[in-house]
């Protein structure tokens, strides 16, 4: 009934108790899960959860915010991306909310590195994961200036305004939103939805982290992803089972995933 379109299940807190973890997915209705690459050295362990289980997919990339990590060129993404269960590239994108003293000027090795992952997701034909956060105005200029649209994808975790949601979406792009939405000091996003077609939106976790109301400040899991659909559709005056069944179509249109599990 559910897919939670980008956790971590290969992070600390959350690999030790993988089992629980899917149990407490299917009694929860969460049918499929996206567990998302941050650096390459994380990749084989990340892919590796994607093999062994059924109901869960990878990515391949390197997170913007990941420094002193290894770089991969655009042919070693796209030969990643070519691997079974592999579904997108990313998370990828800009994120200058910690410069630590540097200048936007100086963060030019983000954009270096988020080109070369749209140029891989164009050439392997897969979506890109952006994760954009104080950087929406770069982030869509170097998408732009790359043939971003070609590609696709989907911006994550959302929490930039309208009017950047809109020029996404305008772009060909999916919005998805976390358990932020459901805080209470997160009431423009629950506007924002009002705003955006009903066929691009996701619903995601990014669990361990961001766990939605009534969970808030206790370690994510994607079973908890229905409270999150739950939230989006009180903001958007739906019954929490059509908003469901919207969100699991999108994504599975986006990331072409089949309609049931092996």
């Amino acid at each position: 009934m559910f897919i939670d379109s980008h956790c971590h299940l290969s992070f600390p807190g959350l690999k030790e108790n993988l089992p629980a973890i899917l149990a407490d997915m299917k009694a929860a209705q969460v049918d499929q899960a996206i567990c998302i690459c941050t650096q390459m050295e994380e990749f084989e362990a990340v892919h590796a959860l994607a093999m062994q289980h059924d109901v869960l997919w990878s990515t391949v990339g390197v997170h913007p915010d990941t420094e002193d990590m290894r770089e991969p060129d655009v042919a070693e993404l796209v030969r990643l991306a070519a691997l079974p269960r592999v579904v997108a590239i990313g998370e990828t994108g800009l994120d200058y909310y910690r410069l630590n003293g540097r200048s936007i000027a100086e963060m030019e090795w983000q954009r270096e590195r988020f080109r070369v992952h749209i140029r891989a997701a164009k050439s392997a034909g897969k979506p890109l994961v952006i994760h954009t956060r104080a950087s929406a105005a770069d982030t869509l200029r170097v998408l732009d200036e790359e043939g971003g649209e070609a590609a696709g994808g989907v911006f994550h975790c959302f929490t930039e305004t309208a009017e950047v949601a809109l020029a996404a979406v305008e772009r060909g792009y999916y919005i998805s939103f976390s358990g932020i939405v459901s805080f209470k000091n997160a009431q423009d996003l629950r506007d924002l939805l009002k705003l955006l077609p009903l066929d691009r939106v996701l619903i995601e976790t990014d669990s361990p982290y961001l766990a939605p109301v009534p969970y808030r400040g206790k370690t994510n899991t994607p079973a908890y992803v229905p409270h999150v659909a739950q939230a989006v559709a009180d903001a958007v005056g739906l019954p929490v089972a059509a908003l469901a069944a919207q969100t699991t179509a999108n994504t599975r249109r986006l990331f072409r995933l089949p309609e049931t599990v092996a």
